[in-house]
């Protein structure tokens, strides 16, 4: 929790250090009302006393009251722009950190435990910082000097304290005892319900296509009922708390009145003085109380605090270079965009075995490199590697010659078009999807690369053209019409380096070659690679790459892969017929002549 305290900025600190001052004013006035009561008491009990001077004494203690509720009030108002400054800091500063991260982290952490960290527990920050100012400072400075005005008063009930006191400490530590455990695993039990909630919400078409509602409602309901019971187990321990306390402080009242009545019987007490002493003993009591309060939050705040302070103090695996590894003229370097892969290896985070084995070949600008394989045979992941969204672990990849791990980030990533297996669009228009990757890219381009994308007509067949909405997640489009609006986007960026990760499966043949076609016009100085499962995709390649179980087996054209490359050749014949594959091979000569 005190890791957590570095984020509060300076006007924070200011008001918080006003809070504390208003904190001892209000004690003050607090601590005055018992005098006040006790003189009334005497006054009124005493014969010869006029209207006046009850009316002054009245007075003066409603003053201190009205004074102690304004202080109370302000400093209400300064601890929640405390708290909610600090909140704001903490949650800005765990997005940043989150969007630093790379796979490896997003993976180890997992989405519905980061949106559980990035807002249910920074509330839970924030509640507690309230409390904290509120109460940590105010109940025990509260308590002490309730206690100097008992033993100043020399009561020989003093002991009735020292009882109260001690059966709420040890009610305290019976119930967190407890309750303690349960707080712990609260937060796991959150990120869970949303785990599952969130995987149920997305999945919701295959799930009903399958017929598995009732499988999933019962999945949900497991983990909403063990949220729930742990739930419940600590309310019913806090509520089982407050009887107990109330028992006390009744107990304590009865005690003194009792004890005290005695006293004023014998005449060694007057009624004025047990009465502030009730009051001082309430105070006291009730300073314990608030303490508890702050028991009972500091448990769940503290595994908050950890949480987040977990995610803050992660440094992502990717990480721009130090500025000593930057090559000094990389600002001033013209890029091409050849795209080079070194004898690389890659094992994913975790396992044993490489998903890439000596990856080895070049992609030049003005050419299209084309990526074939059998599903889980890493194609995808030779493209995270351009993007560095994991780094190798042997060998390199570069860019005109650049190490990418040379290279910011910003830099080599300003240098990529990059279209995902799954498009995804953002909540917006149509336009504002299509200009994502440059705020300096016109109308022009966009309508440009849309038409490019083959995605002009489905667009000006809409009401509102480019400004139509996107509704999040691209729902409210098919899965062809986003699979083109996400080329589009790459287009539009005008990128040194194209990469399409399989992004053509979503349309049909005909779109496919028209796109393509089109495509070629607009990427003449450009590398494109190409990520695909069909053959017809990847038959015009300038160079085609063949993997298979993580190995490169095979680099060629078309036609040469067709008579060196057995894997590509099971690969062709599993998908065009013998009349096509010579067909496709004789064209495919005729344009290498």
């Amino acid at each position: 929790m005190r890791k957590l305290l570095r984020y509060m900025r300076r006007n924070e600190w200011i008001m918080a250090a006003v809070c504390a001052l208003l904190i001892l004013g209000q004690i003050y006035f607090d601590l005055s009302l018992p005098d006040y009561m006790s003189s009334l008491t005497v006054l009124i009990k005493t014969p010869g006393t006029t209207m006046d001077e009850i009316l002054r004494t009245g007075l003066e203690m409603l003053g201190c009251t009205l004074a102690s509720a304004a202080l109370c009030v302000l400093f209400g108002y300064l601890t929640a722009k405390v708290a909610a400054g600090l909140s704001y800091a903490i949650r800005e500063s765990v997005f940043n950190k989150i969007a630093d991260f790379g796979q490896q982290e997003m993976m180890a952490f997992s989405v519905p435990s980061l949106i559980t960290r990035t807002t249910n527990d920074v509330q839970q920050i924030q509640m507690t910082c309230v409390i904290l100012l509120r109460m940590v400072a105010y109940a025990p400075i509260l308590g002490i000097g309730g206690i100097i005005h008992v033993a100043q008063a020399g009561s020989s009930l003093t002991w009735i304290i020292v009882l109260a006191v001690a059966l709420l400490l040890a009610l305290i530590t019976v119930l967190m005892q407890f309750a303690m455990p349960k707080f712990r695993i609260m937060q796991k039990l959150v990120d869970r319900l949303n785990l599952v909630s969130r995987e149920i919400l997305t999945g919701i078409m295959p799930i009903r296509a399958f017929s598995r509602e009732q499988h999933e409602e019962a999945r949900f309901d497991a983990a909403n009922t063990d949220l729930m019971r742990t739930q419940l187990f600590t309310n019913r321990v806090m509520a089982a708390m407050m009887p107990f306390m109330t028992l006390i402080m009744n107990g304590t009242s009865l005690l003194i009145v009792w004890f005290g009545g005695k006293q004023i019987d014998a005449g060694t007490m007057q009624v004025g003085s047990m009465i502030a002493f009730i009051t001082y003993t309430m105070q006291i009591v009730m300073s314990f109380l608030m303490l508890t309060m702050v028991a009972v939050m500091l448990p769940r705040a503290g595994v908050a605090a950890d949480r987040i302070d977990e995610v803050l103090t992660t440094e992502p695996a990717i990480h721009d270079p130090v500025p000593e590894a930057i090559p000094a003229d990389l600002n001033q370097h013209h890029w091409n965009g050849e795209v080079a892969f070194h004898h690389v290896n890659f094992t994913y985070p975790g396992s044993s075995e490489d998903a890439l084995h000596d990856i080895d070949f070049v992609a030049k600008p003005g050419q299209t490199t084309a990526i074939i394989g059998s599903t889980g045979c890493g194609k995808t992941s030779l493209l995270h590697l351009i993007t560095r969204f994991y780094d190798v672990t042997g060998g390199s990849v570069t860019v005109d010659g650049v190490d990418v791990r040379q290279m910011p980030q910003s830099t080599l990533r300003g240098l990529l078009g990059y279209v995902p297996q799954k498009g995804v669009l953002f909540s917006g228009t149509i336009d504002s999807n299509l200009k994502f990757g440059g705020e300096d890219i016109t109308d022009a381009q966009v309508h440009k690369a849309a038409a490019i994308a083959q995605a002009t007509d489905f667009i000006e067949a809409k009401p509102e053209g480019y400004q139509s909405p996107i509704a999040q997640g691209g729902s409210n489009v098919s899965g062809g019409q986003k699979q083109r609006l996400s080329i589009a986007r790459a287009i539009a960026k005008n990128p040194k380096v194209y990469l399409f990760d399989d992004s053509f499966s979503a349309l049909d043949y005909k779109t496919d070659v028209t796109l393509r076609r089109a495509l070629k016009a607009q990427t003449d100085n450009a590398t494109v690679i190409i990520v695909a499962q069909r053959i017809s995709t990847v038959l015009h390649a300038n160079q085609i790459l063949v993997l298979d179980e993580g190995k490169l087996v095979g680099k060629g054209t078309h036609a040469q892969l067709m008579v060196s490359c057995p894997e590509y050749q099971e690969i062709a014949r599993s998908q065009l017929s013998q009349k096509e594959l010579a067909l496709d091979t004789l064209n495919t000569e005729k344009e290498g002549e």
